[in-house]
């Protein structure tokens, strides 16, 4: 039964996300150590609810272990101990990383360890019979199957989150396909397509005004597929389009936009003193969070039920202070 609100600030239960197991302390990378991450042990533990996996150490690999590192073609290669490149060990790594890709429907993101052979998601060295990598970089074997498999599912290396951009696209999208999944399920009706739709315009006109146009016209009736069809054009369509962070110049617009709902309840003074704010922002002055505080402030008095469900105004836990830093 899909849920009939979701609210990412009053969430009643954690959010499965996949993660390399020595991200969270375990020791199973090939020296018998960890890469232990605080924001994703710490931080990101109080909303997510991990599923951990080594595929190094599910393919029997053993810990501490030799070094393993990629070979041959960048589109599709083989994976050697670095000592012994003779040694093809692809198909016993992959048998496991496959049985255990098929059992990860239920995720709504996965983080992965930087820099690995198995997991790093990109910049891989893939290297030559001559010792030296090829200037085209892959992806980890286990990743890459990952991607193949889920296309849709937010992806993020641990040392990318370091990146406040790409902290906060992916955290972004993480919620909105939890949301998505539990909102809309399996089985849904028009109604909860176009419900879902109504809570999510802003935050996708932020992302691509194209989109949010292209989206509306999805669900406007006169689109001739079925339901599911729909939601899977849209769900596709909605999560190829958050992949990629949003401009301070669509920001800006979002909340141009916006001010415009206190037109007929807000004096003109108090909307100019945002739109000042919002200047300064697109200015780089302040960050996303002041204009956004303000304005959400006042919309919060005087503005509709429609305009306070928006979850371009808590995509993610408020708590985390992720727009302090873009």
């Amino acid at each position: 039964m899909p849920f009939s609100r979701f609210s990412a600030d009053q969430l009643d239960h954690k959010i499965p996300v996949g993660i390399s197991a020595c991200l969270l302390g375990d020791n199973v990378r090939y020296n018998g150590g960890h890469s232990r991450s605080d924001y994703c042990d710490k931080d990101l533990s109080d909303y997510f609810d991990y599923q951990k996996f080594c595929p190094e150490v599910a393919a029997g690999f053993g810990t501490p272990r030799p070094t393993l590192r990629l070979e041959g073609d960048p589109n599709q290669p083989r994976m050697v101990f670095t000592k012994q490149t003779d040694k093809d060990v692809s198909a016993t790594f992959m048998a496991t990383s496959n049985a255990y890709l098929e059992n990860l429907a239920h995720l709504d993101g996965y983080i992965v360890m930087k820099n690995s052979p198995s997991c790093g998601l990109e910049r891989i060295k893939v290297y030559q019979e001559n010792g030296h990598p090829h200037m085209q970089r892959s992806a980890g074997l286990f990743t890459k199957a990952l991607l193949q498999r889920y296309p849709l599912l937010p992806i993020e290396e641990d040392g990318r989150l370091n990146d406040p951009a790409l902290r906060e696209n992916f955290l972004l999208r993480v919620f909105a396909h939890h949301d998505f999944r539990h909102t809309v399920g399996d089985t849904p009706s028009m109604k909860d397509l176009i419900a879902f739709h109504s809570r999510y315009k802003y935050l996708v006109m932020a992302h691509s005004q194209p989109t949010y146009r292209l989206l509306g016209r999805m669900l406007s009736g006169s689109d001739p597929r079925p339901v599911l069809a729909l939601k899977d054009a849209y769900f596709e369509t909605l999560m190829m389009t958050l992949s990629t962070p949003a401009k301070r110049k669509n920001h800006c617009n979002v909340l141009m936009h916006l001010v415009g709902y206190l037109k007929r309840s807000v004096d003109a003074s108090v909307r100019n003193d945002i739109l000042d704010v919002v200047e300064q922002y697109r200015r780089g002055e302040v960050n996303l969070a002041t204009p956004m505080t303000l304005l959400h402030h006042y919309l919060k008095h005087y503005g509709s039920k429609y305009i306070k469900e928006q979850s371009y105004f808590a995509p993610y836990p408020t708590p985390l202070g992720i727009r302090n830093r873009v």
